[in-house]
């Protein structure tokens, strides 16, 4: 299969490196933000991930004229009623560091015990083409906070995310292992048979 470009919106290189390693087979090269010519800040004001991402994956298809893919993902614990939720990267202020949500969020549950730190990754992935055509989808992976942060891995919340049926946190498990069950990876299971024929003119 001939190379194909994907220009993902976001400039975040973890999730570049994540989706191009589950993509590779597919033939899509996954591009970022950085990749390509000026794209116009978009806010992410949207009520759930599933807006958000569409927000970010059309608009930028608009602008850039490339086939785009934004995701928008986030944990939801549910001791605090689902947040940090949308919030997720910016949970501990604007222009948080990951170890300052974490920090906040261990400060939340402090004294919770584990059997009560439930939790779940959430991740919505919306696909646009620069004509309008568009598809959405969403998974989860459920969990439950540790106690501390564990392993050096991954990024964001996932040195206090241990998912069911694991004694690990995502920021301990390989990243092959990881990519075959977390909340991104099921998501683009479920939207990969759609990228092939946004290529179809």
């Amino acid at each position: 299969m001939k190379n194909k470009q994907l220009l993902l919106a976001t400039r975040n290189r973890h999730k570049q490196k994540e989706l191009q390693t589950m993509l590779a087979l597919e033939g899509i090269e996954v591009l970022t933000l950085d990749d390509v010519l000026p794209v116009s800040p978009i806010t992410e004001d949207g009520l759930t991930f599933e807006d958000n991402a569409y927000k970010k994956a059309c608009l930028t298809a608009r602008q850039s004229g490339c086939i785009s893919m934004a995701d928008d993902s986030g944990l939801m614990v549910e001791f605090l009623d689902g947040q940090p939720g949308v919030y997720s990267a910016r949970f501990a202020g604007e222009g948080a560091s990951d170890a300052e949500n974490n920090a906040k969020l261990l400060k939340l549950l402090e004294g919770v015990k584990p059997e009560d730190r439930k939790a779940k990754f959430v991740c919505a992935i919306a696909l646009c083409h620069p004509s309008g055509k568009k598809v959405t989808v969403e998974a989860h992976c459920e969990g439950q906070i540790t106690m501390e942060p564990r392993g050096n891995l991954g990024f964001g919340y996932d040195p206090l995310f241990m998912p069911n049926g694991f004694q690990q946190t995502f920021a301990e498990i390989a990243e092959t292992e990881k990519n075959s069950i977390s909340h991104r990876a099921l998501a683009l299971k479920k939207i990969t048979p759609y990228i092939t024929n946004f290529y179809i003119k």
